[in-house]
């Protein structure tokens, strides 16, 4: 007996999908489905068919391509991932508060959504596209992300990144950041005394036409650490580990990539997509530094690694035992 997702007795067959799943219809209220003997969450795929989407765009390959190899349609993929990512933020939200760091590190990632910050203000575009700032902090022992802000590279933006940050720790510890101008302000509204503040200031050199041509970085030719709040050790000032995690950010989530035509179209994707790698991240991603810990265990909030397939449950909180 086929039992509609709507509890209506009135089911029909309404055609199969790509992979040859028989579909069916609620003549009652139009609902369709198919007929999984286990659905995630409401999805129109099992769970195991999501732990192997998810897996794969954890892996940094394009929806395109995860839609190909599990046989289910793009837009299948890309509902699931902004379902899995949104619950991904608000559980890494409830999960990592007021725990205890020693040494954090703050740094921006950029990418845009749709087009450029010029061709949007170009084409008049406006609502969710253009550049777009990724916020991390990063814990230099554990390397566990502990907040993550996406928006962009404003005071406004800045203030709330720095809001999570409060949230997710508690107590006295050591923070760096960049030289990016409103994180003084942004740290001392909502840290306060609570840290030992210092900024790592890179000096870049103007970068030469040929770099321009090749969309190639300016080559940095000296650095400061400047002392910002408390007693910052100055030998501590650093964001190596948190620029090292933005490599990770572009190798794993393909629509960071540079120079592809993967980026993202929607904001919400965009926002979605970070999402699902962070928690990924923490919770499933071994680190050969931990000695094969994942940034959980090695925080103490994880007493193994887990799976994706453990991870959908945890986020959404179901259970298909």
């Amino acid at each position: 007996m086929i039992v509609s997702t709507c509890k209506h007795e009135r089911v029909q067959k309404n055609g199969t999908t790509k992979s040859g799943q028989t579909r069916y219809r609620c003549c009652l209220c139009g609902e369709s489905w198919t007929a999984f003997t286990k659905a995630f969450d409401g999805m129109r795929v099992g769970l195991e068919v999501a732990t192997r989407i998810v897996e794969l765009l954890c892996e940094g390959m394009s929806m395109s391509a995860v839609a190909r190899i599990t046989k289910t349609d793009e837009q299948t993929v890309a509902d699931l991932m902004v379902h899995v990512g949104t619950r991904c933020d608000e559980f890494m939200q409830r999960e990592i508060k007021d725990v205890h760091v020693e040494d954090i590190q703050c740094d921006e990632i950029w990418q845009f959504v749709l087009c450029k910050k010029a061709t949007a203000r170009q084409k008049k575009y406006v609502g969710g596209c253009g550049d777009c700032w990724c916020f991390t902090a990063i814990e230099r022992g554990t390397k566990l992300v502990v907040a993550w802000h996406m928006g962009r590279r404003n005071e406004q933006h800045t203030d709330a990144f720095c809001a999570r940050l409060s949230n997710a720790t508690i107590g006295h510890f050591h923070l760096s950041t960049d030289g990016w101008s409103s994180y003084p302000m942004a740290v001392w509204n909502n840290l306060g005394g609570r840290v030992d503040y210092g900024m790592l200031i890179k000096i870049f050199r103007e970068p030469a036409q040929e770099d321009r041509r090749k969309y190639s970085p300016s080559r940095i030719i000296g650095a400061k650490r400047q002392r910002i709040i408390g007693v910052p050790e100055k030998r501590r000032i650093c964001t190596s580990h948190s620029e090292r995690l933005n490599g990770s950010i572009r190798n794993f989530t393909k629509r960071m990539g540079r120079l592809t035509y993967c980026f993202s179209k929607k904001w919400d994707n965009h926002r979605a997509a970070l999402g699902l790698f962070f928690a990924h991240y923490n919770w499933c991603r071994k680190h050969k530094s931990l000695k094969g810990l994942t940034p959980a265990q090695a925080h103490g909030i994880a007493d193994h690694r887990w799976t994706v397939r453990e991870l959908l449950e945890r986020v959404t909180q179901i259970n298909h035992t």
